[in-house]
Parts: structure tokens; sequence; C-alpha cells
């Protein structure tokens, strides 16, 4: 029996899920996890490249990420569960730590983030600089790319109502003493090579609260305010620049989710294809 079922949704990533399934199995014993791929509503090869890894692969015609999910979760043979988005890159010592930090009684687990922000415009590294020193982003699972899950905490995810913002909505199930951020685990996330790309982000993030906090998931513990970011720039005053272009990319990425939030548009995924060349 395998230890953990990885449930991998993938809508043409074949420019990046090899990284992904390389780092996960580089160090697994034979049958250790049981891996899947959920390929939906694909116009490239990301099944065909998935399956050279000799991992499970699944095809649904449906463009759907929610759908994957629940196709990999009934096709799972093992728990804890443990999903991850097909553009971030985990490895093996990663897996198994997130997999035994479940032992203890915890229901959700999600790695630390390493962002990959190297070769990202000023404007980016600026953003992130702000966003990653948030409260609510250090201590929510959401925006990780990965999330683990025991079999109650997998039931709990898999009542909960389709959304956009599943990372975030997954993160708002667990309360603060049932879900952990585990320090000796990493996902490198792969954030946008634009600003115009970063825009898009944010403002599917936006939607995505909005959708969430107007359903059955309270979402305010996931906001941000003003004592939020005078905290930051109290901790760290040289961030002050940066605060501008993390305020400015928000003012922009709000304003331009009101018109999909008054439509009632939560199904409209504004994707980031820069950050997967």
């Amino acid at each position: 029996m395998p230890s953990a079922s990885v449930i991998i949704p993938a809508h043409d990533e074949a420019k990046v899920i090899g990284r992904l399934l390389a780092g996960l199995l580089e160090e697994a014993a034979d049958d250790e996890f049981d891996v899947l791929v959920v390929a939906n509503g694909c116009a490239d090869d990301t099944a065909a490249v998935a399956a050279g890894y000799g991992v499970r692969v699944l095809e649904t015609p449906v463009p759907s990420k929610r759908e994957a999910l629940r196709l990999g979760d009934g096709a799972a043979r093992a728990h804890p569960r443990v999903y991850v988005d097909a553009d971030v890159e985990l490895r093996t010592a990663d897996l198994r730590a997130l997999r035994d930090a479940l032992a203890g009684g915890v229901l959700a687990a999600a790695p630390e983030r390493a962002l990959a922000l190297a070769d990202r415009p000023w404007p980016v590294r600026a953003y992130y600089a702000v966003w990653t020193r948030l409260p609510a982003v250090r201590e929510g699972l959401f925006g990780r790319g990965v999330i683990a899950v025991s079999a109650e905490g997998n039931r709990r995810l898999m009542a909960l109502p389709p959304v956009m913002g599943d990372d975030l909505a997954a993160s708002l199930a667990f309360a603060a003493g049932e879900r952990r951020v585990v320090r000796s685990a990493r996902a490198v996330i792969h954030p946008p090579r634009t600003l115009a790309d970063l825009l898009r982000r944010r403002v599917r993030a936006v939607t995505a609260v909005a959708e969430i906090e107007r359903g059955p998931v309270a979402g305010q513990e996931a906001r941000t305010g003003p004592r939020d970011l005078l905290g930051v720039a109290g901790r760290a005053p040289w961030l002050l620049p940066h605060l501008a272009v993390f305020l400015a990319v928000t003012l922009v990425a709000r304003a331009r989710a009101r018109r999909a939030v008054r439509a009632g548009d939560y199904t409209t995924w504004l994707r980031d294809e820069s950050s997967r060349t």
C-alpha cells in the first residue's frame, strides 16, 4: 500500500509537468507514493509527458481543476492525500515531510514557499517582498501550490462548494490548530515574469476572495488591512518603495476585478503563461 496519494491536476502543463514529477520521484522508493496526474481539457501532450514518468494518468475533456481533483480523488488508493499544482516544484523529501506531519492529528499541512524571483523584474520582486510578509500569507495554506490532508481533512475538502479560489477555501476550512505549515518542506513557486501577468494573477485572486466571502466559507481572515501594511513598514522601513508597488498593484487588481464580481463571473480563469516558459 502506498504511503500517500499525490493528485496533480494539469491543464496544458506539458512544459512543466516533467519538472515536477522528476523532483517528486527522484528519491522515492518503488510504490512509496501513488501519483496521479489528471490531464483536464488539454490541447497539448501533458498526458504523454506525464506517462513517461511511470505515474498513473487520467484524462478528461473537461477543463476544470475542481473536476480534475474530484476525478483524481475517486481513483486515489491511499491516505493521506497530497494535492499539487503542476507548475510548482516539490521534491521527495518535501513530500515525505508533509506526509509525516499529518501523523500527529493535524488535518492539513502545506510547505514553506520558495519563490523563484532571481530573474523577475523589480516590480514583481517588490510586490512579493511585501506579500510574503503579510500575516495571513505567512500563516495560511494558500498560495503554496501544495496541500496535504488526512482522511478526515480530505472529507472536509471534498464537502466544500466549487470555488475559483480552491486553495484559499481549503486553508479557511481548517482552524489554526488543525493546520500546519511544515518548515522542513519547501515548494518552489514560479511567479510571473511580467507585471501584466502579475496583475492577471491578482485580478483572479481578488475575484476568488469575493466569491468565497459571499459563500459558506468566510474569507475575512485572509484579508489584508492597513494595520498589516503598517506592520510590514515598521519592521522593514527599507520596504517603503516596495509598499508603493504593492498598493498600486492591489488597487488596479481590485478595480479590474469589479466587473467580474458584479457579473458573478467566477469561472473565467486568468492564467499566467509567463511563469511556464
